[in-house]
């Protein structure tokens, strides 16, 4: 089944995410090479592809998973919650409908 991994950045984290951001990556590109990725990206806490300084307010990840669970522990291994990028993360059943 597909879950939405809904997270919210601590305000002035960009250092702290940009410090293990290819961690991440590699934990998302692995998701994708078994064809379990949906999508992924962040949000940008301004109004611009590249917010600069202003940072991020959080990331958005849909993936498959077997179960909540499993959804929960990977989101839980996040390099970003490790780092304190994260100020909160939640995980919950998605269904796709469209495209």
């Amino acid at each position: 089944m597909w879950y939405v991994i809904n997270a919210t950045d601590n305000e002035g984290s960009l250092e702290r995410r940009l410090s293990v951001r290819a961690r991440h990556l590699a934990r998302l590109q692995d998701l994708q090479n078994q064809g379990r990725l949906l999508l992924a990206g962040p949000c940008p806490a301004v109004d611009s592809n590249d917010p600069g300084p202003a940072g991020f307010s959080g990331s958005l990840i849909v993936a498959e998973f077997d179960s909540l669970e499993d959804a929960q522990s990977w989101a839980d291994a996040d390099p970003y919650v490790e780092a304190g990028v994260y100020a909160g993360v939640s995980v919950k059943p998605f269904r796709k409908v469209l495209p």
